[in-house]
């Protein structure tokens, strides 16, 4: 069966999205409510209840707004948010926000509640009367159409950008042509390709995004003094920034590039979208943002993503919150070491025993299968990572230096 032949079910939600996924979200608005929030998980015992939340307590709009996104997520069915009663985020204004988005809802100060244990009751029971309300989300058809991918890679080595990234280039290449939305990142990871990022901007508007964007992800890299590569990418075979980079961007496949979306800021429209998580300038002062993994899957998430794909060819291990996390290697070697934990080996591309098309074909079907609620290895694993640090984001000033 073709790609645009398949379809599933999908969640119904009440503001008129699909989701792949009917989650509940246990949000701690600040560290000190984290406790209680993990134990309200780990007792409602339940695939589809989820921990995630923001460490800090003082003010930063950019968490604030991926936290937003994520309840906005057509992932979501239901959040309750706990807060411990005096930090800047407040969880009844999340819930308000929930709520507003025809979707469960409930929120609590543990001061107010009495403490820990009282909590932890109060908390669990609103959750269980919830995911009884959620089991009776309506399910409708759904397609490739109206799926939003995103894709990083992590533990990169020669086979990334020789077949891993390669392979969801090639889908992605499918996924546009099909009326979908794919969405890269890692523009930390597109040194030294400035001329052939802006060449594929669609429009006039676009390139200047993808121009500004390079440009300001360089000068970010220049202040901290560091580029994104690692002793593990040398150890894989890769040499240098540059080479790493034709590797990662090559991932993008080669449709042209509509423009570029801020972290919590879903694609206006269907097509291909680079995601801009770097910083902006005067972005914090506790020191420099720390990327990892988990955190670029959290912002592809916050994008709408319903479904991650994560590029490593060394080997990784995390999944993500919200959304399923397919991982991928273009590494034999790696696949069958770490099979438990890797979804699909992209190494037959290097064999000669399939095509790039035939690779496209085999991780659109694992894609769909995925879509329609079968569990990835790193859902089957219990693995819910996620990350949210402080950071400056300014999306009004970045849209009008763009119009000049």
């Amino acid at each position: 069966m073709e790609l645009n032949e398949m379809s599933w079910l999908g969640y119904a939600r009440k503001n008129g999205a699909k989701g792949i996924r009917n989650r509940l979200l246990v949000i701690y608005t600040v560290k000190c409510s984290e406790f209680v929030a993990r134990r309200i998980c780990e007792k409602a015992a339940h695939p589809d209840v989820e921990v995630i939340g923001f460490d800090g307590c003082t003010d930063n709009q950019y968490a604030v707004n991926l936290l937003i996104s994520l309840i906005r997520h057509p992932n979501v069915g239901g959040v309750l948010a706990v807060g411990l009663g005096c930090e800047y985020i407040q969880p009844e204004r999340l819930a308000e926000i929930a709520a507003k988005e025809g979707k469960e809802a409930d929120w609590m100060f543990i001061q107010d509640v009495g403490g820990t244990s009282k909590a932890i009751e109060k908390g669990l029971s609103s959750v269980k009367a919830m995911l009884a309300r959620l089991a009776e989300t309506p399910r409708v058809p759904m397609s490739f159409s109206e799926l939003t991918i995103g894709a990083e890679c992590g533990g990169s080595d020669y086979t990334s950008g020789l077949a891993g990234n390669v392979a969801v280039g090639r889908f992605y290449d499918r996924l546009v042509d099909m009326g979908g939305t794919a969405i890269f990142e890692e523009i930390v990871e597109a040194v030294g390709l400035v001329d052939l990022l802006v060449s594929r901007g669609s429009n006039e508007r676009a390139k200047e995004e993808l121009r500004s964007t390079y440009y300001k992800a360089l000068d970010y890299c220049k202040s901290v003094r560091q580029y994104s590569v690692s002793p593990g990418n040398f150890a894989g075979g890769l040499s240098t920034i540059e080479e790493k980079s034709m590797g990662a961007v090559i991932k993008s496949g080669s449709r042209p590039i509509e423009g570029v979306v801020k972290v919590s800021s879903p694609p206006p429209r269907h097509g291909l979208w680079l995601l801009d998580s770097t910083p902006d300038p005067y972005w914090m002062q506790f020191g420099i943002t720390n990327p990892n993994d988990n955190e670029g899957l959290m912002d592809l998430i916050s994008c709408g993503a319903h479904i991650v794909f994560l590029v490593t060819g060394r080997g990784n291990v995390v999944g993500s919150a919200v959304s399923p996390c397919i991982k991928i290697t273009g590494n034999h070697g790696t696949y069958t070491r770490m099979e438990e934990d890797m979804d699909f080996d992209a190494s037959p591309v290097l064999d000669g025993m399939c095509s790039l098309d035939e690779i496209a074909l085999r991780l659109g079907e694992m894609t769909a299968v995925v879509a329609s609620g079968k569990e990835t290895k790193s859902e089957a694993l219990g693995h819910r990572e996620f990350y949210i640090p402080y950071k400056y984001q300014d999306k009004e000033v970045f849209h009008k230096k763009c119009e000049k």
